[in-house]
């Protein structure tokens, strides 16, 4: 039995949204899920250990049964997905994809034809792919979590039970799990939502990017969580990326009303985006299509600094056609006719397999064919796009006639060169991501060939750390406020700022890091000069930047470089803040 936390004791994380909350401990319900290899008893589907086998009447009985639930469960999540935005709606819609997998349902019914019953046949088969994907590592981890989830709902809809997640909040509370099921989290009511605390989990997971999404203070890896009992009264710091187990009430209060007051502010902030000194600033959006660019549109951001173009292409089995994609990017321009929206071509691979891509599984797949790679294997496929695009930018006219563009995962000058040309042809305007080590450090090199450039932190620090992302235990490696990644991106705006041929070359960061707000600011002290974030970030980090002048955002990025840890680099930024 795990031994309770003491009052006053304190567990440290790492946080991922900033915010300041404090209220009870509720924990998410997780059903007991039956032994893998458990046969059926006397009125199950299969035999008892060591009776004669299942005929194939039973297990087509069984088949037909998890077929059936697993059919509910991705009905259940296709509705979910409907109604929400954004990444939410892009991780219901791949977690329905996998609860209808037919290498999922085969495997149940291999399981099945050993004996199992049809509740241990799915537990059995699911860890089967669980552990497969553990060993791959890299973005695939992250799927272990939604694997499990999904057969969880599947299980309890076998079982004939209420469906497993969050529990019924009659009270704001903080939500704390040991890994936070994504399709949990995009199913949260902020309004009763706090903070989230998870066990594991990692600073570019999906319930760390649905969290700052909905705008919720989060932390993940908070080693020891399981000693704090159900009910239990927290106070959240995720700034700090601690856990206070019952802190003494009066101080604990007037913190998290101080923080409500700061929330407060950031809501009334509408735009523009200028700093105190009136220095003004690109605040855009990450979008994934049309549905989230008119969203964004509607708020205070000032264009679109990620359009996530293979979001939309998940659940495809085969390539769209071109006028589909047309009407697609066509939307998305259109929602900003008048500014800059910078699209990403397909960045297939990894943890977002694109079926009609033609890629392979792989053993280590965050280091394989993934973004501009999948050229080896399909020249065409980007070269259709950025036909697609190009007609987009017709249609739409104006600004958008020359679409700004952007090639993931670039790696060789070579790339750049060639996709930058193929771009020119169409009259895109090209630029890449900096998110792998050799541009970061010989970028100098790059920008001959681009008119722009992207830096995607969550990969970018994922790489130079050498260290998994989605990895729960290296969460503090894979942390944005890691000294040696802001040296880098200062090296990359230094460089920019004085191209070889005189041209002065936009730098933006369209990754994670820049919605916290602390660390948007040490980035425009760096010299980025465009953020883009989520729509529903936007106010937190614009109310934040309209509170500093340049020469601040300049000094809290030299405490930040003078730092040895992501732990200091922090906390010098919030002590220099406060």
């Amino acid at each position: 039995m795990t031994q309770q936390s003491k009052a006053g004791a304190v567990i440290r994380g790492t946080g991922v949204v900033a915010g300041l909350a404090y209220g009870p401990a509720r924990w998410v319900i997780r059903p007991d899920a039956p032994a893998p290899g458990a046969a059926a008893g006397p009125a199950g589907d299969a035999a008892d250990a060591g009776a004669v086998p299942p005929d194939e009447q039973q297990v087509e009985a069984g088949r037909e049964r998890f077929v059936a639930a697993a059919r509910t469960v991705a009905g259940r999540l296709d509705q979910r997905a409907a109604l929400a935005t954004g990444v939410s709606a892009e991780v219901l819609s791949a977690n329905a994809v996998l609860a209808r997998d037919r290498g999922w349902a085969k495997a149940v019914v291999k399981e099945l034809r050993k004996g199992a019953a049809v509740e241990a046949a799915t537990v059995a088969a699911t860890e089967t792919f669980a552990a497969m994907f553990a060993r791959v590592g890299g973005r695939q981890a992250e799927r272990v979590t939604d694997l499990r989830d999904i057969c969880a709902r599947v299980v309890a809809e076998l079982r004939g039970l209420p469906e497993p997640g969050i529990p019924d909040l009659d009270e704001p509370g903080v939500l704390m799990a040991d890994d936070l099921a994504p399709a949990d989290t995009a199913a949260l009511d902020p309004a009763m939502v706090l903070a989230i605390v998870c066990e594991h989990g990692g600073p570019t997971s999906h319930t760390a990017i649905i969290a700052r999404q909905l705008g919720i203070p989060c932390m993940v890896a908070a080693g020891g969580l399981a000693a704090v009992a159900d009910g239990t009264q927290v106070l959240v710091d995720a700034a700090a990326g601690t856990v206070t187990v019952e802190p003494e009430e009066g101080s604990a209060r007037a913190a998290a009303e101080a923080d409500r007051r700061t929330r407060a502010v950031a809501a009334d902030w509408s735009g523009p985006a200028v700093l105190a000194d009136g220095h003004p600033i690109r605040l855009l959006a990450n979008v994934q299509d049309g549905a989230g660019a008119e969203d964004a549109a509607s708020g205070p951001a000032g264009g679109i600094g990620l359009f996530r173009t293979e979001l939309a292409f998940l659940d495809r089995a085969s390539e769209p056609t071109h006028d589909e994609q047309v009407d697609l990017y066509a939307r998305v321009l259109g929602a900003f006719p008048d500014t800059r929206v910078v699209t990403r071509t397909l960045d297939a691979g990894s943890d977002k397999p694109l079926a009609f891509a033609g890629m392979t599984e792989e053993d280590n797949p965050a280091l394989g064919v993934r973004g501009i790679r999948v050229d080896l294997i399909d020249r065409g496929l980007l070269d259709r796009q950025l036909d697609a695009l190009a007609a987009a930018g017709h249609r739409v006219g104006g600004a958008q006639s020359s679409p700004w563009v952007m090639a993931p995962m670039v790696a060789t000058v070579d790339e750049a060169r060639d996709f930058a040309d193929r771009c020119r042809r169409r009259g895109l305007t090209p630029g890449i991501m900096v998110e792998v080590p050799s541009v970061a450090v010989a970028v100098d090199r790059f920008l001959p060939h681009v008119d722009f450039l992207s830096i995607g932190t969550n990969d970018l620090t994922q790489y130079v750390m050498a260290a998994d992302r989605m990895s729960s235990d290296l969460a503090s490696l894979t942390d944005p406020w890691q000294p040696a990644v802001l040296r880098l991106i200062r090296a990359v705006a230094d460089a920019a700022g004085r191209a070889p041929d005189g041209r002065a070359i936009p730098v933006g960061v369209c990754g994670e890091a820049a919605a916290d707000p602390n660390l948007a600011c040490v980035l425009l002290g760096l010299g980025v000069g465009s953020l883009s974030v989520a729509t529903a970030a936007l106010p937190f980090v614009g109310a934040a930047l309209a509170g500093v002048t340049l020469e601040q955002c300049r000094r809290l990025a030299e405490l930040a470089l003078d730092s040895d840890t992501a732990l200091d680099a922090r906390n010098a930024v919030l002590a220099a803040r406060n």
